[in-house]
């Protein structure tokens, strides 16, 4: 057996441009033994554009905890192995933590070859605070779910980074409008670094409204950036969720009351909640 364990080579594959894909990059996908896939029928396509290259494994959300350990017996053996996602930069989200924690634990080298990001594509461009951010990835997908996590993030501060899909982001804009303002400043960067590519900034109400009426706007894969919650707004948000959680209180139990006034005035719902369980007691 080998006496050193191979590398987990971590690499970011282009997320639209072709040009985007570094000479490192290829150097490392072509000398592996081995390359773990998102989707195999996906990359095969992108990897023809380094010639020959290591036999590609499919690893997933739903084959991750057992592929990992196959990979790790492998690295263990002293092969090098990459793993790539669908397109830009593994892990963020994509599969591939299960394997990386794996592959740490076991004890070997687990190495990054940075390159795109559709996230820091998207903040780069937007024109928007850039020094603190936070990555939400993918809004849940019901209804009732997606607004209640806007609830919560209503407060927050940092800009706020958001990926959607083609079939809810006209849903999304308009819940994000509802819930966080429609003042509020927001960028939609679509089909980043690929023909069709857009970046439209404008405030929520206007955003919704413009890629409501335009179809084009509503294909593509998307990243929504937002700017954080100004402090002033969100101190009269919260003045509002008291005002309506007092009023309701009257009539309703206080955990009613307390969903019901975060949901009218947008301020977060556990802090009204836990106010009043403090002044009882």
């Amino acid at each position: 057996m080998n006496a050193r364990p191979g590398c987990l080579w971590v690499v970011a594959t282009p997320i639209g441009n072709l040009g985007d894909f570094s000479p490192r990059a290829k150097e490392v996908l072509a000398r592996v033994a081995l390359i773990a896939a998102e989707d195999t029928r996906h990359s095969a396509p992108l990897l023809a554009q380094i010639g020959p290259h290591a036999p590609l494994l499919a690893l997933h959300e739903h084959n991750e905890r057992e592929q990992a350990q196959r990979i790790v017996a492998r690295l263990l053996a002293g092969e090098d192995v990459a793993l790539i996602s669908d397109a830009g930069t593994p892990l963020i989200s994509d599969p591939g933590f299960r394997l990386v924690r794996a592959a740490r634990e076991a004890g070997c080298e687990v190495s990054p070859v940075p390159g795109p990001c559709a996230a820091i594509a998207a903040l780069s461009v937007a024109g928007l605070p850039s020094d603190r951010f936070v990555f939400e990835g993918f809004l849940p997908a019901k209804a009732a779910a997606r607004r209640e996590r806007l609830r919560v993030l209503a407060g927050e501060t940092r800009t706020l980074i958001f990926y959607e899909s083609s079939h809810r982001i006209v849903e999304t804009l308009a819940d994000m409008n509802t819930v966080l303002g429609a003042r509020r400043e927001a960028v939609l960067a679509r089909e980043l670094t690929k023909r069709f590519e857009t970046v439209l900034g404008a405030p929520l109400e206007a955003l919704h409204a413009r890629v409501l009426v335009d179809a084009d706007q509503q294909r593509g894969e998307f990243v929504l950036v937002v700017n954080g919650a100004d402090g002033e707004d969100d101190a009269a948000t919260l003045a509002a969720g008291r005002r309506i959680f007092a009023l309701l209180r009257e009539e309703l139990p206080p955990s009613r009351a307390a969903r019901l006034a975060a949901a009218i005035s947008g301020a977060p719902r556990k802090q009204l909640y836990v106010e009043e369980s403090q002044s009882a007691e």
